[in-house]
Protein backbone atom coordinates (compact mmCIF):
# COMPACT_ATOMS: atom_id res chain seq x y z
CA UNK A 1 0.00 0.00 0.00
CA UNK A 2 1.29 3.28 -1.20
CA UNK A 3 2.19 5.94 1.80
CA UNK A 4 -0.46 8.38 0.50
CA UNK A 5 -3.09 6.01 0.75
CA UNK A 6 -2.67 5.09 4.76
CA UNK A 7 -5.00 6.52 7.34
CA UNK A 8 -3.60 9.83 9.13
CA UNK A 9 -3.46 8.54 11.91
CA UNK A 10 -1.33 5.59 11.00
CA UNK A 11 1.30 8.00 9.38
CA UNK A 12 1.67 9.92 12.33
CA UNK A 13 2.51 6.66 14.12
CA UNK A 14 5.15 5.40 11.65
CA UNK A 15 6.43 9.04 11.70
CA UNK A 16 6.88 8.78 15.28
CA UNK A 17 8.72 5.32 15.26
CA UNK A 18 11.38 6.55 12.61
CA UNK A 19 12.63 9.80 14.86
CA UNK A 20 12.51 8.53 18.02
CA UNK A 21 15.44 7.08 19.84
CA UNK A 22 15.73 4.44 22.48
CA UNK A 23 18.33 2.86 24.36
CA UNK A 24 19.45 -0.65 23.62
CA UNK A 25 18.48 -3.98 25.67
CA UNK A 26 19.92 -4.77 28.73
CA UNK A 27 22.79 -7.26 29.00
CA UNK A 28 22.03 -10.88 28.37
CA UNK A 29 24.36 -13.78 28.25
CA UNK A 30 23.39 -17.31 28.27
CA UNK A 31 20.74 -19.18 27.45
CA UNK A 32 19.40 -15.41 25.53
CA UNK A 33 16.96 -17.15 22.83
CA UNK A 34 13.50 -16.24 23.25
CA UNK A 35 10.15 -15.25 21.74
CA UNK A 36 7.24 -13.46 23.38
CA UNK A 37 8.85 -14.27 27.05
CA UNK A 38 7.43 -14.28 30.01
CA UNK A 39 9.05 -13.21 33.19
CA UNK A 40 8.94 -13.53 36.92
CA UNK A 41 10.94 -13.25 40.00
CA UNK A 42 10.10 -15.66 42.55
CA UNK A 43 10.47 -15.07 46.04
CA UNK A 44 13.70 -16.43 46.83
CA UNK A 45 15.07 -13.89 43.88
CA UNK A 46 15.61 -16.32 41.62
CA UNK A 47 14.27 -15.16 37.76
CA UNK A 48 12.19 -17.78 35.41
CA UNK A 49 12.55 -16.84 31.68
CA UNK A 50 9.68 -18.64 29.81
CA UNK A 51 9.33 -19.03 26.08
CA UNK A 52 7.38 -19.62 22.69
CA UNK A 53 8.48 -23.37 21.87
CA UNK A 54 9.82 -26.21 23.70
CA UNK A 55 6.44 -26.97 25.42
CA UNK A 56 7.46 -23.28 27.21
CA UNK A 57 10.98 -23.95 27.50
CA UNK A 58 12.18 -22.29 30.98
CA UNK A 59 15.32 -20.59 31.75
CA UNK A 60 16.65 -19.65 35.02
CA UNK A 61 19.01 -17.17 36.56
CA UNK A 62 19.89 -14.97 39.31
CA UNK A 63 19.93 -12.27 37.40
CA UNK A 64 18.12 -10.44 34.37
CA UNK A 65 21.43 -9.99 33.08
CA UNK A 66 22.29 -13.76 33.34
CA UNK A 67 23.96 -16.11 32.82
CA UNK A 68 21.04 -17.90 31.52
CA UNK A 69 20.38 -21.47 32.12
CA UNK A 70 18.21 -24.00 30.45
CA UNK A 71 15.87 -25.85 32.90
CA UNK A 72 13.26 -28.08 31.03
CA UNK A 73 9.32 -27.02 30.06
CA UNK A 74 6.49 -26.43 32.02
CA UNK A 75 4.12 -28.55 29.50
CA UNK A 76 6.14 -32.56 29.12
CA UNK A 77 5.39 -34.32 25.56
CA UNK A 78 2.19 -32.40 24.88
CA UNK A 79 -0.37 -30.25 26.00
CA UNK A 80 -3.58 -31.98 26.87
CA UNK A 81 -5.66 -30.03 24.63
CA UNK A 82 -6.56 -32.14 21.62
CA UNK A 83 -5.59 -29.38 18.87
CA UNK A 84 -2.87 -29.49 15.89
CA UNK A 85 0.25 -27.22 17.60
CA UNK A 86 -0.37 -29.23 21.27
CA UNK A 87 3.37 -30.41 21.05
CA UNK A 88 4.91 -26.66 20.13
CA UNK A 89 3.31 -24.09 22.52
CA UNK A 90 3.28 -20.74 21.76
CA UNK A 91 3.12 -17.27 23.63
CA UNK A 92 3.31 -17.94 27.63
CA UNK A 93 1.91 -15.25 30.62
CA UNK A 94 2.68 -16.19 33.82
CA UNK A 95 0.45 -14.88 36.81
CA UNK A 96 1.21 -15.20 40.34
CA UNK A 97 -2.16 -15.32 42.43
CA UNK A 98 -3.04 -16.97 46.06
CA UNK A 99 0.11 -19.07 46.05
CA UNK A 100 0.35 -20.72 43.24
CA UNK A 101 1.41 -19.43 39.59
CA UNK A 102 -0.47 -19.98 36.30
CA UNK A 103 0.86 -20.29 33.24
CA UNK A 104 -1.41 -19.52 30.33
CA UNK A 105 0.20 -20.73 27.17
CA UNK A 106 -1.56 -20.74 22.85
CA UNK A 107 -2.37 -23.67 21.01
CA UNK A 108 -2.68 -22.98 16.96
CA UNK A 109 -0.52 -23.27 14.27
CA UNK A 110 1.12 -20.54 11.92
CA UNK A 111 -1.63 -18.55 10.19
CA UNK A 112 -4.46 -20.79 11.35
CA UNK A 113 -7.60 -19.16 13.47
CA UNK A 114 -7.93 -22.92 14.99
CA UNK A 115 -6.44 -22.24 18.10
CA UNK A 116 -6.63 -22.55 21.82
CA UNK A 117 -5.40 -20.90 25.08
CA UNK A 118 -4.51 -23.08 28.37
CA UNK A 119 -2.85 -22.88 31.37
CA UNK A 120 -1.17 -25.11 33.78
CA UNK A 121 -0.38 -24.54 37.27
CA UNK A 122 2.60 -24.91 39.69
CA UNK A 123 3.56 -23.61 43.05
CA UNK A 124 6.91 -23.51 41.90
CA UNK A 125 7.65 -23.09 38.49
CA UNK A 126 10.25 -25.80 38.16
CA UNK A 127 9.85 -27.88 35.34
CA UNK A 128 8.12 -30.91 36.06
CA UNK A 129 6.06 -29.12 38.55
CA UNK A 130 3.35 -27.90 36.50
CA UNK A 131 -0.01 -29.71 36.34
CA UNK A 132 -1.67 -29.03 32.84
CA UNK A 133 -5.34 -28.12 33.22
CA UNK A 134 -7.09 -26.94 29.65
CA UNK A 135 -8.87 -24.85 27.79
CA UNK A 136 -9.84 -21.13 28.99
CA UNK A 137 -10.64 -19.84 25.35
CA UNK A 138 -11.15 -21.11 21.80
CA UNK A 139 -11.53 -20.06 18.49
CA UNK A 140 -13.12 -20.95 15.53
CA UNK A 141 -12.82 -20.00 11.73
CA UNK A 142 -16.31 -17.83 12.56
CA UNK A 143 -14.79 -16.14 15.66
CA UNK A 144 -14.35 -12.63 15.53
CA UNK A 145 -10.96 -13.10 16.99
CA UNK A 146 -7.49 -15.31 17.69
CA UNK A 147 -7.45 -17.10 20.96
CA UNK A 148 -3.50 -16.68 21.38
CA UNK A 149 -1.24 -14.10 23.10
CA UNK A 150 -3.13 -14.33 26.24
CA UNK A 151 -2.33 -12.36 29.51
CA UNK A 152 -4.41 -12.24 32.48
CA UNK A 153 -4.27 -9.17 34.52
CA UNK A 154 -5.75 -7.97 38.50
CA UNK A 155 -8.59 -5.66 37.97
CA UNK A 156 -9.90 -3.26 41.41
CA UNK A 157 -10.40 -6.32 44.08
CA UNK A 158 -8.56 -9.45 45.23
CA UNK A 159 -10.87 -11.78 43.28
CA UNK A 160 -11.28 -9.81 39.61
CA UNK A 161 -9.43 -10.97 37.21
CA UNK A 162 -9.37 -10.67 33.20
CA UNK A 163 -8.04 -12.42 30.32
CA UNK A 164 -6.63 -10.77 27.35
CA UNK A 165 -5.95 -12.28 24.63
CA UNK A 166 -5.82 -11.80 19.99
CA UNK A 167 -3.50 -11.74 17.43
CA UNK A 168 -4.88 -10.10 13.71
CA UNK A 169 -8.69 -10.61 12.80
CA UNK A 170 -10.37 -8.39 14.88
CA UNK A 171 -7.50 -8.13 17.46
CA UNK A 172 -7.76 -7.42 21.03
CA UNK A 173 -10.57 -8.76 23.02
CA UNK A 174 -11.09 -9.10 26.62
CA UNK A 175 -12.87 -11.51 28.97
CA UNK A 176 -13.67 -11.66 33.35
CA UNK A 177 -12.25 -14.85 34.53
CA UNK A 178 -12.86 -16.28 38.09
CA UNK A 179 -9.75 -17.76 39.55
CA UNK A 180 -9.36 -20.21 42.44
CA UNK A 181 -7.06 -22.76 42.97
CA UNK A 182 -6.56 -24.94 40.23
CA UNK A 183 -9.54 -23.95 38.87
CA UNK A 184 -9.57 -20.96 35.85
CA UNK A 185 -13.07 -20.25 34.18
CA UNK A 186 -13.89 -17.38 31.47
CA UNK A 187 -17.03 -15.95 33.35
CA UNK A 188 -17.93 -13.33 30.51
CA UNK A 189 -18.52 -9.45 29.65
CA UNK A 190 -16.29 -10.64 26.85
CA UNK A 191 -15.36 -7.26 24.32
CA UNK A 192 -12.86 -5.94 22.67
CA UNK A 193 -10.22 -3.78 23.98
CA UNK A 194 -7.54 -3.25 20.84
CA UNK A 195 -8.09 -3.00 17.64
CA UNK A 196 -5.67 -1.72 14.13
CA UNK A 197 -8.29 -1.05 11.34
CA UNK A 198 -5.44 -0.22 8.34
CA UNK A 199 -4.31 -2.98 6.52
CA UNK A 200 -4.50 -6.62 7.85
CA UNK A 201 -4.78 -5.52 11.06
CA UNK A 202 -1.66 -6.42 12.66
CA UNK A 203 -2.25 -5.77 16.44
CA UNK A 204 -1.23 -8.47 18.88
CA UNK A 205 0.35 -9.64 22.20
CA UNK A 206 -1.87 -7.80 24.77
CA UNK A 207 -0.10 -7.55 27.85
CA UNK A 208 -2.02 -5.14 30.78
CA UNK A 209 0.14 -3.92 33.74
CA UNK A 210 -1.71 -1.97 36.88
CA UNK A 211 -0.18 1.23 38.15
CA UNK A 212 -1.02 4.05 39.88
CA UNK A 213 -4.75 3.48 39.38
CA UNK A 214 -4.01 3.02 35.78
CA UNK A 215 -4.22 -0.08 33.57
CA UNK A 216 -1.78 0.05 30.58
CA UNK A 217 -2.33 -1.96 27.53
CA UNK A 218 0.49 -2.62 26.12
CA UNK A 219 0.58 -3.96 22.49
CA UNK A 220 2.95 -5.67 19.87
CA UNK A 221 1.99 -3.80 16.15
CA UNK A 222 3.70 -4.43 12.93
CA UNK A 223 5.07 -6.98 10.77
CA UNK A 224 6.26 -10.29 12.61
CA UNK A 225 7.83 -12.84 12.28
CA UNK A 226 9.77 -13.18 8.75
CA UNK A 227 11.53 -10.47 8.13
CA UNK A 228 14.01 -8.86 5.14
CA UNK A 229 15.38 -6.21 6.57
CA UNK A 230 16.50 -5.16 2.87
CA UNK A 231 13.02 -4.73 1.75
CA UNK A 232 10.58 -3.99 5.22
CA UNK A 233 10.36 -0.68 5.70
CA UNK A 234 11.46 -0.08 9.22
CA UNK A 235 8.79 2.10 10.65
CA UNK A 236 6.44 -0.62 9.62
CA UNK A 237 7.90 -3.73 11.40
CA UNK A 238 7.08 -5.11 14.80
CA UNK A 239 7.01 -2.18 17.84
CA UNK A 240 5.78 -1.46 21.16
CA UNK A 241 2.86 0.99 21.66
CA UNK A 242 0.67 1.63 24.98
CA UNK A 243 -2.86 2.68 25.92
CA UNK A 244 -3.76 3.41 28.93
CA UNK A 245 -7.53 3.32 30.85
CA UNK A 246 -8.91 3.96 34.53
CA UNK A 247 -11.09 1.09 33.90
CA UNK A 248 -9.09 -2.69 33.35
CA UNK A 249 -11.96 -3.07 31.06
CA UNK A 250 -11.54 0.15 29.43
CA UNK A 251 -12.01 2.18 27.30
CA UNK A 252 -7.97 2.69 26.70
CA UNK A 253 -6.66 5.58 24.70
CA UNK A 254 -3.31 6.58 23.54
CA UNK A 255 -1.20 9.39 24.98
CA UNK A 256 -3.36 12.14 22.09
CA UNK A 257 -6.26 10.50 23.31
CA UNK A 258 -6.96 8.44 20.28
CA UNK A 259 -9.04 4.98 20.98
CA UNK A 260 -6.86 1.83 21.14
CA UNK A 261 -10.02 0.36 19.19
CA UNK A 262 -9.12 2.87 16.41
CA UNK A 263 -5.78 2.11 15.91
CA UNK A 264 -4.19 4.19 18.61
CA UNK A 265 -0.99 3.45 20.33
CA UNK A 266 1.53 5.81 21.75
CA UNK A 267 4.94 4.21 20.86
CA UNK A 268 7.18 2.48 23.45
CA UNK A 269 10.32 0.66 21.53
CA UNK A 270 10.87 0.04 18.39
CA UNK A 271 13.77 -0.43 15.69
CA UNK A 272 17.07 1.39 16.15
CA UNK A 273 20.58 0.65 15.28
CA UNK A 274 20.96 -2.75 15.04
CA UNK A 275 18.40 -3.62 17.30
CA UNK A 276 15.42 -4.94 15.31
CA UNK A 277 11.79 -5.56 15.54
CA UNK A 278 11.43 -5.79 19.26
CA UNK A 279 7.86 -7.32 20.32
CA UNK A 280 6.21 -10.06 22.39
CA UNK A 281 6.23 -7.83 25.46
CA UNK A 282 5.39 -8.07 29.17
CA UNK A 283 5.90 -5.89 32.36
CA UNK A 284 7.03 -6.63 35.53
CA UNK A 285 7.88 -5.30 38.83
CA UNK A 286 11.60 -5.87 39.96
CA UNK A 287 12.53 -5.27 43.47
CA UNK A 288 16.01 -4.68 41.96
CA UNK A 289 15.37 -2.29 38.97
CA UNK A 290 11.99 -1.15 39.37
CA UNK A 291 9.36 -1.85 36.82
CA UNK A 292 10.99 -3.45 33.40
CA UNK A 293 9.54 -3.93 30.17
CA UNK A 294 10.77 -7.68 29.01
CA UNK A 295 10.66 -8.59 24.94
CA UNK A 296 12.35 -10.36 22.32
CA UNK A 297 13.96 -8.82 19.57
CA UNK A 298 16.79 -9.05 16.56
CA UNK A 299 19.86 -7.85 16.17
CA UNK A 300 20.76 -7.09 12.62
CA UNK A 301 24.55 -7.88 12.65
CA UNK A 302 23.94 -11.18 14.06
CA UNK A 303 20.53 -12.22 11.72
CA UNK A 304 17.07 -12.08 11.70
CA UNK A 305 15.72 -15.30 11.29
CA UNK A 306 13.21 -16.40 13.96
CA UNK A 307 15.84 -18.69 16.11
CA UNK A 308 18.44 -15.66 16.03
CA UNK A 309 15.36 -13.95 18.60
CA UNK A 310 17.11 -12.62 21.74
CA UNK A 311 16.08 -11.73 24.90
CA UNK A 312 15.75 -7.77 25.56
CA UNK A 313 14.80 -5.89 28.93
CA UNK A 314 14.83 -1.89 29.72
CA UNK A 315 13.83 -0.45 33.13
CA UNK A 316 10.63 1.62 32.77
CA UNK A 317 10.16 5.38 33.62
CA UNK A 318 6.89 7.04 34.20
CA UNK A 319 6.38 10.66 33.65
CA UNK A 320 2.94 12.42 33.62
CA UNK A 321 1.62 8.59 34.15
CA UNK A 322 2.94 7.69 30.34
CA UNK A 323 6.03 5.05 30.50
CA UNK A 324 9.50 5.47 28.37
CA UNK A 325 12.09 3.04 28.86
CA UNK A 326 15.61 3.85 30.28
Amino acid sequence: MLFSALPALLLASLASVALAQYPDPGACSGECFTHDPAVVKRYDGKYFKFSTLDLIGIDTADSLAGPWTSAGSVIQGKSVINMAGNDVLWAPDVVYIRGIYYCFYSVSTSGSQTSAIGYATSTTMESGSWSDQGIVVTSTGSSPYNAIDSNVVNGTGDNEWYIQWGSYWNNIYQARVAINGQYVFRSGNEHQIGYEPADNHKMEGAFIYKKDGYWYQFLSRGICCTYNPSTDPIDQVYHVTVCRSSSPAGPYTDKSGVSCTNGGGTIVLASHGNIYAPGGQGVFYDSAHGDVLYYHYLDKSVGVAYAQSKFGWNVLQWTDGWPTIV
